[in-house]
């Protein structure tokens, strides 16, 4: 489908150069150029042409739908890198330590945090964490979130983290959003690995990640480096 967008009243993050940018940083990341009164093309999946309405050729016989974007503006969707959008329940009560500075590893001792989640997620069912983490999703994309990571990560088993992992790929089945999956195994040491932590690490090697790779359920693999969890 070719699609018309014209008389946008600003379009925001544009490239006035052909050249690629393969980064943008330091201080070049407090400019953001905009472009007014103007009009994008957009044929099949990828955007072919923008400019200013002043410039607007002929796209007549090309056009399938036009949108008319008068006192409107246009951004580009978000690319949200790192998120835990499967989880069963809530942990917002952890708020409060946090803004009390307390660290992941002092919420952890109190019985919070990272197995607090796998607790949760154990008890859940697949259907269910799946109808839950698509009303996130779909959350996000309301809000302009285009492309998203999901990381596993509370299952800190393999048949809990193969739930969360099957539910991601379900997401990725049903919507429109372009959706990475992490294998995050290594996300804490869980209560009956206590002491034994190698033990654990031989477990997400040995086991979780020939497993997941076996239903090639994940792009990446992360691991939670911090004080209390895993080194690098």
């Amino acid at each position: 489908m070719n699609l018309l967008i014209t008389n946008i009243k600003k379009i925001v993050q544009v490239e006035t150069t052909a050249k690629h940018k393969l980064k943008v940083c330091g201080s070049d990341m407090s400019k953001l150029e905009t472009l007014d009164n103007a009009y994008i093309l957009i044929q099949g999946d990828k955007i072919t042409e923008i400019g200013s309405m002043s410039e607007i050729g002929n796209f007549i016989s090309i056009i399938d739908t036009e949108i008319d974007a008068t006192d409107r503006m246009v951004f580009p969707s978000f690319c949200d890198s790192h998120t835990h959008l499967v989880y069963a329940g809530s942990r917002e009560i952890e708020y409060i330590d946090k803004i009390k500075g307390l660290s992941y590893e002092e919420i952890a001792r109190r019985g919070g945090g990272i197995l607090n989640s796998a607790k949760r997620l154990h008890n859940t069912s697949e259907e269910e964490l799946s109808m839950q983490a698509l009303e996130r999703l779909n959350e996000i994309k309301q809000l302009g979130t285009g492309a998203v990571e999901i990381k596993s990560g509370y299952g800190l088993n393999l048949h809990d983290e193969l739930k969360m992992l099957r539910v991601i790929a379900w997401l990725k089945e049903i919507s429109p959003l372009t959706i990475k999956t992490t294998f995050l195994g290594a996300h804490a040491v869980p209560a009956e690995y206590k002491g034994r932590q190698h033990d654990y690490v031989d477990l997400v090697v040995n086991e979780m990640i020939p497993a997941i790779a076996h239903e090639k359920l994940a792009d990446y693999i992360d691991v939670f480096c911090d004080k209390g969890f895993f080194t690098v």
